[in-house]
């Protein structure tokens, strides 16, 4: 069984069909990059795997533990209880297109901020790895200040720590240089080779074409159908 299972996958905004049985496996510490023009379903695929989407039609199955699944006979996919996906959901981490960073926190703080949620954690359990983060992506100088003070391959690092921080099983990345003058890409790739040099064991998936050359293979999506393209 594959670490991470997304078989027949079906996605619907009202009429229009985005995502047209798409099924892709993945195994432990492997790295994908999913690849194609705007508009084939790219992002919509990596949203549905964290359930920021709703599928419509297939299964979501990680680490063995069905997310959502079609029983025989349904025409919709029908999710496990809430408590269940939220679980599942918690093995992942996402970095987006957009930095998304809380404008009114400093650096250190907005990594610090999940962990205080969402697991309880006090500051004193974080702090470390909230400074390893930091040296990891090189800005161990910047935790004091604020999102408005950054560059923009700055705050994406900031962003990409903060994805670490909870400490992800599966990590997300839907086109995170996107967003970014073409000057400052560099540095945002470079921090994400290396943590993908540096994986345990973990899942990388990537929605960008200038992050292909670290994959272990990539997937084509174009008119939201997936063409394999996988060593």
């Amino acid at each position: 069984m594959s670490f991470i299972e997304m078989n027949h996958i079906g996605k619907y905004f009202g009429n229009l069909e985005v995502l047209k049985d798409v099924t892709l496996h993945m195994d432990a510490g492997e790295v994908v990059s999913i690849i194609g023009p705007s508009g084939s379903g790219k992002s919509t695929f990596l949203r549905c795997f964290c359930e920021l989407e709703k599928i419509d039609k297939g299964e979501i199955i990680v680490e063995g533990e069905i997310m959502a699944s079609q029983p025989d006979g349904s025409r919709r996919a029908v999710y496990a209880a809430p408590a269940k996906v939220r679980e599942i959901c918690r093995r992942m981490g996402m970095v987006f297109q957009q930095f998304n960073l809380f404008p009114h926190m400093t650096v250190l703080d907005n990594i610090l901020e999940a962990p205080r949620v969402v697991k309880g954690m006090k500051d004193t359990e974080i702090l470390p790895l909230a400074e390893q983060l930091l040296h990891k992506v090189g800005l161990e100088e910047k935790r004091d200040v604020y999102p408005s003070q950054l560059s923009g391959g700055q705050k994406q690092r900031v962003a990409i720590a903060r994805a670490l921080a909870m400490k992800p099983d599966i990590m997300l990345f839907d086109e995170p240089t996107s967003a970014l003058d073409p000057e400052l890409t560099g540095e945002v790739s470079r921090t994400i080779k290396q943590l993908a040099d540096d994986r345990n064991d973990h899942d990388y998936c990537y929605s960008r074409n200038g992050l292909c050359q670290r994959s272990g293979g990539q997937s084509y999506f174009y008119g939201g159908r997936y063409y394999s393209g996988r060593r």
